[in-house]
């Protein structure tokens, strides 16, 4: 912890760092964050459009302490939808926890800074809004063409049929076949 003059201590500076997926590198947004003066980086590979699974944003987020400060690259590396964010930032307010952005004139300590971050938030929730809109309609294009099949099922219809015929019920076929028993019922209305 760095000392500020008559003997008071300043927070500690955390970053965060967040990739979607594992062939993303994290190495440049790790490099930013210790350049802005990081001490301490954690790190996640998942979704921007929800918290869960994210357990280093977890484990941060238990460590910030007051006075402390997390910097982020850009906001949507922390949350991408309003919600999410909303919570976080309230969070790090009811703390005494600053965040910050490299790429973003984000500062949570400032009134402009937070009114930034406010408009950022309603941006990446937008834009993830309007990638899952254009993925629909992808989906939709493609189905009408006839390229688009969908999933390929991940149970044995057949299997179940055989299991059944066997004399086993509906529990005793899902805990075999590893499904659950509402799968189970459901390939047997077909």
């Amino acid at each position: 912890m760095r000392r500020l003059g008559c003997g008071m201590s300043e927070g500690k500076i955390y970053g965060y760092a967040r990739v979607s997926t594992k062939d993303q590198d994290l190495s440049i947004q790790k490099k930013a964050l210790k350049a802005a003066g990081a001490e301490s980086i954690f790190d996640d590979v998942g979704s921007g459009t929800t918290t869960e699974g994210r357990f280093n944003l977890l484990l941060l987020r238990q460590f910030l302490r007051k006075g402390d400060t997390l910097i982020v690259t850009r906001i949507d590396r922390l949350a991408r939808s309003i919600a999410d964010l909303s919570n976080i930032v309230r969070e790090f307010q009811q703390k005494g926890v600053s965040l910050k952005a490299t790429e973003q004139p984000i500062d949570t300590s400032s009134a402009a800074g937070k009114a930034f971050l406010d408009m950022l938030g309603v941006f990446a929730e937008f834009e993830t809004n309007l990638r899952k809109e254009r993925q629909m309609e992808g989906i939709a294009a493609a189905k009408a063409d006839g390229r688009y099949k969908g999933r390929k099922p991940t149970i044995d219809a057949e299997q179940i049929k055989r299991l059944m015929a066997a004399g086993k019920g509906a529990t005793e076929i899902a805990k075999e076949l590893k499904i659950g028993r509402a799968s189970v019922y459901r390939y047997l209305g077909d």
